[in-house]
């Protein structure tokens, strides 16, 4: 049976579940304090996770151990809300962050609730939820529709439904950026969250959706800036297929936290779509070299080749798509007052200051495509 229990850090004693706001950390040591009783727009150190006054909310987040949950769920608890995380309680329920003070870990974790259990066990889901009655629900980790309609059941008198939807749901096209009201493509690999935002729209539930293009940040368990970082920390070139002039997009995981945090309870984000990431958009050449001067390293050697000369297998040589794959965050802006923090290079610099160039990284560095594509280069110039 699951249980709904606080999480507390073990070197800490208990502590009540206390919903007064305290101070927090911007994940850079910086120290700010939340106001509660004055709307009062204050200026804050870069990669700060900004929060405003709303009425307290039952919060059920559908994952939240990992990468975007990690720092939303740190929002929401700093606002007041009571926040329990639905994992099946295979990674710890809450991690300390690189520049996080001991007492404000402390804090967030004492009020952090959890909920064990598998999402796809249908009929747990609908009475272990039907007996909490949450009022909001965050779904990131939400992958297909028959997902979604057991936690809609058990929750009648839900008020609004956010979701973790993706900017891989739209059809390929020529004219880009991609806008909110483009065409998408329902076979695409991201089908799944395509037909969830489909079963969110007829159900009547209030609902938003959220569609990141590529994120990356702190903590990111894909290998979308670490596989750069490995390579200029290794002094290798760069390989990167074909001309390197697709155009892509990269989103901060904070900035994307923060935009998950503004619509919750905005009434102008009822039943509507966004795309969130970064303002500008840069070329494959242009994100390694961004990499290199966020983390410090010499500009890299980057080397181009045509992926169709190669048998990879099963191996991925290359973390994109290779296509232009970008999307226009103009909607966001527009209609709840959202605008990205952090330009590339600036993120870039927070990702590897807090992770990587702390010596930690989800995945070991594999230089056997690179190799093979080096090796046929070589061949070639020689």
């Amino acid at each position: 049976m699951a249980k709904l229990v606080a999480v507390q850090p073990q070197h800490h004693p208990p502590s009540s579940l206390s919903l007064l706001p305290s101070s927090f950390s911007d994940f850079n040591g910086a120290r700010l304090r939340a106001c509660i009783q004055y709307k009062r727009k204050v200026r804050q150190p870069k990669g700060a996770l900004q929060v405003t006054a709303s009425s307290n909310k039952k919060i059920l987040i559908m994952g939240g151990t990992r990468f975007i949950g990690v720092f939303l769920s740190r929002l929401l608890v700093k606002e007041g809300h009571q926040v329990t995380l639905f994992t099946r309680g295979k990674a710890p329920i809450t991690q300390q962050l690189p520049g996080e003070s001991e007492k404000d870990y402390a804090d967030f974790s004492s009020k952090i609730l959890h909920l064990k259990g598998d999402r796809k066990d249908f009929d747990f889901v609908k009475s272990s939820l039907a007996a909490e009655d949450f009022d909001v629900v965050y779904d990131i980790n939400g992958r297909e529709a028959d997902e979604v309609g057991p936690i809609l059941d058990a929750l009648p008198k839900l008020e609004q439904y956010i979701y973790c939807s993706s900017a891989g749901v739209y059809l390929k096209s020529d004219y880009m950026p991609h806008c909110e009201t483009d065409a998408v493509d329902p076979k695409s690999r991201h089908k799944g969250k395509l037909e969830t935002e489909n079963l969110l729209a007829s159900s009547g539930v209030n609902w938003t959706s959220l569609r990141p293009v590529y994120i990356y940040g702190p903590l990111n368990y894909n290998p979308v800036e670490e596989w750069f970082f490995h390579r200029l920390k290794a002094g290798r070139p760069i390989p990167i297929p074909n001309s390197g002039m697709q155009i892509t997009q990269l989103g901060h995981v904070k900035d994307l936290a923060t935009a998950f945090f503004q619509v919750l309870g905005k009434e102008k984000a009822s039943k509507q779509v966004f795309n969130i990431s970064g303002e500008k958009y840069v070329t494959f050449n242009g994100l390694a070299k961004a990499c290199a001067k966020a983390a410090g390293f010499p500009e890299p050697e980057i080397i181009h080749y045509n992926p169709k000369e190669f048998d990879f297998g099963k191996k991925k040589a290359f973390p994109f798509r290779d296509q232009h794959y970008f999307a226009s965050v103009d909607k966001a802006k527009s209609v709840l007052g959202w605008k990205p923090e952090f330009d590339l290079v600036e993120g870039l610099a927070d990702s590897y200051n807090l992770d990587f160039g702390r010596g930690t990284f989800r995945k070991e560095a594999d230089f056997t495509t690179d190799d093979m594509i080096l090796g046929k280069s070589l061949v070639l110039q020689t």
